[in-house]
């Protein structure tokens, strides 16, 4: 898993690359808690995410509850998608 992020004037944009699952999630969820103080918006572009696990999703969930402003994903691939669909999360989270 590949993670990439820039702190830039109130917002936070990160890109996924890889696998979002139980060995990546901490990481990532170290990433969002440790840049989320002042953000007022995150955006996660998905583009290179192909795949999510349950522990993926935990942190996705728990960072949109931590967001005092917006939280959107991008570029989400069809596969990462379906996992979305059929666990709720697509009625969740903001998707463009």
């Amino acid at each position: 898993m590949k993670i990439e992020y820039q702190n830039k004037n109130g917002n936070l944009n990160v890109t996924l690359e890889g696998r979002l699952d139980t060995i990546s999630a901490p990481e990532f969820e170290r990433i969002i808690n440790a840049n989320c103080g002042g953000i007022q918006a995150l955006t996660i572009d998905c583009e290179k995410l192909v795949y999510i696990s349950s522990a993926g999703l935990r942190v996705l969930l728990s960072a949109q509850k931590k967001m005092k402003g917006s939280m959107k994903l991008t570029n989400v691939c069809e596969l990462v998608m379906e996992v979305f669909e059929m666990t709720g999360f697509a009625d969740i989270l903001v998707i463009e």
